[in-house]
C-alpha cells in the first residue's frame, strides 16, 4: 500500500497537467485574417498611432480621456484631437464617421469596431489599428478589465466580435 500511494499521486499529477494544457490551447485558438500588407500608412496616421501608444497601460475609466484613466472612445478621441482631427466622443458617434473599409484593406490609423455583448451585433467597443501584417491586424484599445492595451483581431474573442472598420483620415 505504501508503494502504491506515491504511484497514484504521480499518475494524478501527470493527468491533471495534461488536461490543463488542452484547455488553454482551446482558449487561445487564433484565426487568420486576410489583409493587404502592401499599402503604406500615411505619416499622419503613424503619428496618431504613435501618440495613442503612449497611453498603453493606462487604467480603464468610463468617460476618461487622460493618462489617469480612459475608455475606448476616449482613447480614439484624445489621440486624433492631438493632431487636430475632430471626431465624435462616443463609440456610437464614431461608428458612422469616415468611410467603411473592408477588413482586408485596413491600414494603420483605421478604426475597428466590435460588438462584445453576448448575442448582440450592436457596436459597443472601438480600437485603432496599430499594425497590419500577413494574417493579423493589431489594434490599441481600452479594455474595461486590463486598461489600454494592444490586441489582435486574430484572437478568437475579437475575431468573432468584429463588426466593421472605418477610415477617418
Amino acid at each position: 500500500m505504501k508503494r502504491l500511494l506515491p504511484f497514484l499521486l504521480l499518475t494524478l499529477f501527470i493527468v491533471s497537467c495534461k488536461s490543463k494544457k488542452t484547455a488553454s490551447n482551446k482558449s487561445r485558438q487564433t484565426h487568420t485574417v486576410k489583409v493587404n500588407t502592401t499599402a503604406k500608412p500615411t505619416p499622419e496616421a503613424e503619428n496618431i498611432v504613435k501618440y495613442a501608444k503612449t497611453f498603453d497601460g493606462t487604467r480603464y475609466k468610463y468617460g476618461g480621456t487622460t493618462k489617469s484613466g480612459m475608455d475606448c472612445s476616449g482613447l480614439i478621441y484624445t489621440s486624433y484631437k492631438k493632431y487636430d482631427v475632430d471626431l465624435p466622443r462616443t463609440t456610437s458617434g464614431l461608428k458612422g464617421t469616415g468611410e467603411w473599409v473592408d477588413l482586408k484593406e485596413v491600414n494603420v490609423g483605421d478604426l475597428v469596431f466590435f460588438a462584445t455583448n453576448k448575442n448582440s451585433r450592436n457596436v459597443n467597443h472601438v480600437g485603432i489599428v496599430t499594425n497590419v501584417r500577413t494574417g493579423n491586424v493589431e489594434f490599441l484599445h481600452a479594455s474595461s478589465s486590463k486598461g489600454v492595451m494592444i490586441s489582435s483581431i486574430a484572437e478568437k474573442y475579437w475575431y468573432f466580435s468584429f463588426v466593421q472598420a472605418r477610415r477617418v483620415l
